[in-house]
């Protein structure tokens, strides 16, 4: 393996780390989210809990 293509080779599996740092980071986001709007619905709805997710819908 030459010297340009072991270079090429590691900058692809730095491009593929990022990429996963930021679908990783979006992932994260998306979940924090989701858990502080359920939050805020059982905070406004405290009976929210016994209704299934099927009639949440």
């Amino acid at each position: 393996m030459t010297e340009n293509e072991k270079k090429l080779l590691q900058a692809k599996h730095r491009l593929e780390q990022a990429q996963n740092r930021s679908r990783d980071k979006e992932r994260k986001a998306r979940t924090r989210r989701l858990i502080q709007e359920g939050a805020i619905l059982e905070k406004v709805l405290p009976n929210i809990t016994s209704v299934a997710l099927d009639d949440l819908e």
